[in-house]
């Protein structure tokens, strides 16, 4: 299977959870902006905004490649994107943002069902006056993040899947969500109390 053809979005993050330690999942300061948000994944494509600006996501939005994920640090003083820069995005194929920041023109952005995992919004924009480097890495959410690297989003929370790792550990986690799938809730029941029961006795409880 190869990277651009794997349908990472077919698995919940909770599942990425077997397959990736805790420091490639975001904090969950960063959160869905709008209620009912669909799970996107796809390619990062990363931007760092210097405190108080914004140019170089309003830079991004026009070289970002349909699929991609904008990927941004910011701070959380100012706006780095309103309703229109989220509708050009969603209009030239970007999946979405994630954003270590605030953005505004929250209705309009809900309205459009644009996905927008940030820490809130903020009316007043930022400036534009600084330039920094598009698709270098960046600290998102706690994670370093590379350009290409896969991130899966949704109301559980986000993971960042190294780029390198990525076709590993999407068979691993969809390994897991198949076998849970395939279970009862009894079944699942059996085998977690057993688990349990090992352990305790393991570590030498009694009750």
């Amino acid at each position: 299977m190869e990277l651009d053809n794997t349908p990472f979005d077919s698995v919940s993050p909770c599942e990425y959870a077997d397959a990736l330690p805790r420091e490639q999942f975001m904090d969950y300061a960063i959160k869905p902006l709008w209620e009912g948000i669909p799970r996107i994944a796809g390619p990062a494509f990363t931007v760092k905004c210097e405190a108080g600006d914004h140019l170089m996501l309003h830079a991004a939005i026009y070289r970002a490649n349909p699929g991609d994920i904008i990927v941004v640090e910011a701070d959380d003083k100012f706006a780095v994107a309103g309703g229109n820069v989220c509708a050009i995005a969603q209009a030239r194929g970007i999946k979405g943002f994630v954003i270590d920041g605030v953005i505004r023109d929250i209705a309009e952005t809900r309205d459009n069902k644009f996905p927008v995992f940030a820490l809130g919004v903020v009316p007043k924009p930022g400036a534009k006056q600084c330039i920094s480097p598009l698709n270098q890495p960046v600290n998102c959410g706690g994670v370093t993040v590379h350009a290409g690297d896969i991130i899966v989003a949704d109301e559980e929370g986000i993971a960042v899947i190294p780029k390198a790792d990525a076709l590993t550990v999407f068979d691993i986690a969809k390994k897991r969500a198949e076998k849970d799938g395939a279970m009862t809730l009894a079944q699942w029941q059996a085998e977690h109390a057993k688990k349990v029961e090992s352990i305790l006795t393991e570590l030498g409880y009694t009750d």
